[in-house]
């Protein structure tokens, strides 16, 4: 496995249910933006990739486990962190933790898979080679 890329996220009011702790969905939104920074702290930009080479990642299955709930203002850290390198396809395992006086808790953890994706067809399309060479480079 590569190291842990970690993004921290706030969580506004828009993101709570009316119990008052983070909507289950928005977990998912938060691990997408990670996982977003993840690929542009490594100088890949998602709509260079669509318009360059035609190609998208996109959830193909998830496994989440919620733990604890998250509340209105708190900071988040949300890890992303590679498990496995296909041809056409990158496992994840990812975390919600909380930060601050309670850091490291963890809230959300999930196991998610993204396929690489044909724009055109919508069928999978193997990896680019400049990416694959980044994540070797990084351990994976």
């Amino acid at each position: 496995m590569s190291d842990n890329f970690s993004f921290p996220v706030r969580v506004y009011y828009e993101d709570t249910d009316a119990g008052g702790v983070v909507f289950y969905a928005n977990y998912l939104k938060f691990m997408e933006r990670a996982r977003t920074e993840w690929l542009r702290q490594m100088g890949i930009e998602q709509d260079v990739l669509t318009q360059e080479q035609a190609i998208v990642f996109a959830v193909r299955r998830i496994k989440v486990d919620y733990l604890k709930p998250a509340r209105f203002n708190e900071q988040l850290d949300v890890t992303v962190q590679v498990k496995k390198c296909n041809n056409a396809s990158l496992d994840f395992y990812q975390e919600v933790r909380r930060a601050g006086l309670k850091s490291g808790e963890v809230l959300c953890k999930a196991d998610v898979q993204i396929a690489c994706v044909d724009v055109v067809r919508f069928v999978p399309r193997r990896i680019p080679e400049n990416i694959i060479m980044e994540l070797k480079n990084r351990g994976v």
